[in-house]
């Protein structure tokens, strides 16, 4: 019986559950790269590049000492003299030093690692290949490379102007030692999302509050907080919001104003206080039904009526969790201008049942052994229980089993979602 029938004959037409692809592609067609910003190195750590990041500077600049030891002409060591070669000290030459002695054939200068080359000198001998004179020295023994030994080249790290992090390039501290080092003092990146999360239910209290029959602690704006800061988003918290559609709208009205995205946990199924899908699904643009995956089935997105996009995500704590990984990370890669995390694999070491037909999500324990493989077992005895919050923090990754797999045995290799 198509949907049409179902309307004909006055029934409401069963959902359809859409694969979490499908899903996560419908998601990310709600958000697009932030706009680009520049921002110093110190408060670019985390930000993704909206532009190459190019070389300021060649390194080196000029020809540079690899060692501490003495700047020396390599004709001066040529020949094999008994007892080493005997050249007079004229200089010492620390890094940072601008100078650049002279020096005649059978003079040498002192150096130190990374202070640039006197001009008349081609080659560094190490000061333990030496007697370390001050006024003269000896040299014992000449550098195997002769030539140009031990002297780091103009450009031969990167020259000017050349590439050293590419667009889409999310900055960790190692590009922007690369950065600084070649003089960039900022990088155009795009800003960093403002996300609004909001819970949803009559039943919900802050952490620490005497609770009475029936109110539980909510936790779903620890999770969702922590990690938009994890993927260097701004997270902007709420109060948990009553049952009650007028006002939920008008704390989203605030909300959608202030952030590039709210995210909203709770009231999103079928039941009859399920106030976000109350208060959404009337917009002009909005989708709530199911998505073939457990847990977290029941779904939901709306557009607010200024262009800000709403996701809504299951209540109870691990759907809400699995959800945010499989769907609300790869909206903020995307709003950051690039793509999610590609997904590891690990090997199972305990089984659980499978469940034909739907995507689920297992939290589950790592082990990293000898041969360099991941090895996975349940985090928590109940399996993977929407409502076993405690599973999350003894988890180290979501496991990923695909709707068509029928059994799950040991030495099965699977996907895995890690939470850094």
């Amino acid at each position: 019986m198509t949907e049409q029938d179902h309307e004909a004959r006055g029934q409401t037409a069963p959902r359809l559950a859409l694969s979490v692809a499908a899903y996560r592609d419908e998601l990310l067609r709600l958000v697009r790269p932030l706009p680009a910003v520049e921002a110093p190195l110190a408060d670019a750590l985390g930000l993704t590049l909206a532009a190459d990041l190019l070389a300021g500077e060649s390194l080196p600049r000029w020809p540079a000492s690899a060692m501490d030891g003495y700047a020396v002409r390599q004709a001066d060591l040529a020949g094999d003299t008994p007892g080493g070669v005997t050249l007079r000290v004229v200089a010492t030459v620390p890094a940072g030093s601008a100078d650049d002695p002279a020096l005649a054939p059978g003079e040498a200068s002192r150096i130190m690692t990374g202070a640039p080359v006197p001009s008349d000198a081609d080659t560094v001998v190490p000061v333990e290949l030496t007697d370390g004179g001050t006024e003269t020295v000896r040299v014992l023994s000449a550098p195997v490379a002769g030539e140009g030994a031990h002297i780091r080249r103009p450009g031969e790290d990167t020259s000017a102007g050349l590439l050293v992090s590419a667009t889409g390039t999310r900055l960790g501290p190692h590009h922007l030692a690369a950065a600084a080092a070649t003089g960039c003092a900022s990088a155009t990146v795009h800003r960093a999302p403002v996300v609004a999360v909001v819970s949803t239910g009559d039943e919900l209290v802050r952490p620490g509050s005497s609770l009475r029959r029936g109110q539980i602690y909510e936790s779903n704006s620890a999770y969702l907080a922590g990690m938009v800061l994890r993927e260097n988003g701004i997270a902007l918290a709420s109060p948990a919001a009553p049952d009650q559609p007028e006002a939920l709208a008008e704390l989203l009205a605030g909300l959608a104003s202030d952030a590039d995205l709210v995210v909203l946990t709770g009231g999103v199924s079928v039941g009859a206080f399920d106030v976000v899908k109350q208060t959404l699904s009337v917009l002009p643009q909005s989708w709530f039904g199911p998505v073939a995956m457990k847990p977290g089935k029941p779904q939901g997105w709306a557009r607010w009526h200024d262009g800000t996009p709403l996701l809504a995500l299951p209540g109870n704590p691990v759907a809400a969790a699995v959800s945010a990984e499989a769907f609300l990370r790869p909206m903020l890669a995307a709003m950051q201008g690039r793509h999610s995390t590609a997904a590891r694999y690990a090997v199972v070491d305990v089984p659980w049942p499978a469940r034909p037909g739907t995507t689920h999500f297992m939290p589950v324990v790592c082990r990293e052994t000898d041969d360099a493989r991941t090895h996975i077992s349940p985090a928590h005895a109940g399996g993977m229980g929407s409502h076993l919050v405690t599973s999350l923090a003894q988890a180290d990754a979501f496991a990923v089993v695909d709707a068509d797999i029928v059994s799950i045995d040991p030495g099965m290799v699977l996907p895995i979602l890690p939470l850094p």
